[in-house]
């Protein structure tokens, strides 16, 4: 907890645990609005709104006996490819999810998104998610992803990060995403809670936020299948066939299920944590590896509504703002590997992957 009581600058008015302490910084004295949250109709998503007792039935609908595409896995990569597949007229397109939408890793995700990296490619890929999610997608089905913008902000702890976000704002100039590089003073404005002691500077990206990531794989998923594309729940992969053709290349064939085979060219592997093990089942090593992952949800602190959420590149540290709380996170230094990843739901539970016996820990 060292690296993480470090890179938390935000003055918690919590009675059990309070990042403050130590730091010498005080909480507001006057209280702020609370944080505007548009109304999200998705209460019931899809993967709730199937009864509960499908998985023991089977797959939540007939499987096809062709597809021109099938892929493998519901949560945000497996929804977001088959919502583009659909949107770029690829018909027959399959998603097979082996439980529920989302029910893998994504329903814990923070669901941030940061539009600016070092790679154009991916600056440019990240404009356009931030275009479908916060506006596109509610347009096409109605539903609200759960997009808040309320900004996002990179903390630079020495000159040579502070020169690294300079050449991320030239970076996102080009490709139109606004950005502010912020001295200290600037920095405190904004955000009255940070302690801005030692730091160079920060990155301001005001168009940043947050959404939810089961709402928004269900207006994914919605949209896709209203352009054709079919979502099948429940329906664990066991199997892909490939052959050899006559030039020695190996092409697949059909996706085998606990139900039954689909017949297919192509397959997309958007399994997530299961992606090695969906890989070899092709014959192909996916240099992906699983480890444990954990994040803290404070009580309400006062004064955080509608601040940022930041960003601490070099501590691996990142703060989501939740309403009148935070979520904070981060990527270890000494991470816990899964070596497989098995099923983790109990009998009758939803099957989210998580870890329950290590949540006490925190």
């Amino acid at each position: 907890m060292a690296s993480l009581s470090r890179a938390l600058r935000v003055a918690a008015a919590c009675p059990r645990w309070s990042p403050a302490r130590g730091l010498g910084l005080r909480p507001p004295t006057r209280a702020a609005s609370p944080t505007a949250e548009k109304s999200v109709p998705y209460q019931q998503t899809l993967k709730d709104a199937q009864d509960p007792s499908a998985v023991a039935r089977g797959p939540s609908r007939p499987l096809p006996s062709t597809a021109n595409v099938v892929v493998i896995g519901g949560g945000s990569l497996g929804c977001q490819t088959l919502y583009h597949l659909a949107k770029l007229g690829v018909s027959g397109a399959v998603l097979l999810e082996r439980e529920r939408l989302t029910s893998g890793t994504t329903w814990h995700t923070a669901g941030l998104l940061w539009q600016l990296r070092p790679s154009d490619v991916e600056v440019e890929l990240l404009a356009h998610t931030r275009r479908v999610v916060s506006r596109e997608l509610e347009e096409e089905t109605g539903l609200h992803t759960g997009w808040i913008q309320n900004g996002g902000l990179f903390i630079a702890s020495n000159r040579q990060r502070l020169d690294e976000y300079k050449r991320l704002m030239s970076l996102g100039k080009a490709y139109g995403v606004e950005s502010h590089v912020l001295s200290p003073a600037e920095t405190k404005a904004l955000y009255p809670l940070m302690n801005v002691d030692d730091l160079y500077g920060t990155l301001h990206v005001p168009h940043d936020g947050t959404v939810d990531p089961a709402g928004t794989c269900t207006a994914l998923a919605r949209a896709a299948t209203a352009r054709g594309a079919q979502v099948i729940e429940n329906c664990p992969v066991t199997g892909i066939r490939v052959r050899t053709d006559d030039f020695g290349a190996r092409r697949v064939t059909a996706v085998e299920t606990e139900h039954g085979s689909i017949q297919t060219p192509c397959v997309v592997n958007c399994a997530g944590v299961w992606a090695s093990a969906v890989g070899r089942m092709a014959g192909v090593k996916v240099p992906l590896v699983a480890m444990h992952h954990a994040y803290v949800v404070t009580e309400r602190i006062e004064g955080i509504q509608n601040m940022p959420n930041v960003r601490d590149h070099d501590a691996s540290v990142y703060l989501r703002l939740q309403g009148d709380a935070l979520s904070v996170g981060g990527y270890e230094a000494n991470p816990i590997f899964w070596e497989e990843v098995r099923h983790l739901g109990t009998e009758g539970s939803t099957g989210k992957v998580c870890l329950p016996e290590h949540a006490q820990r925190l």
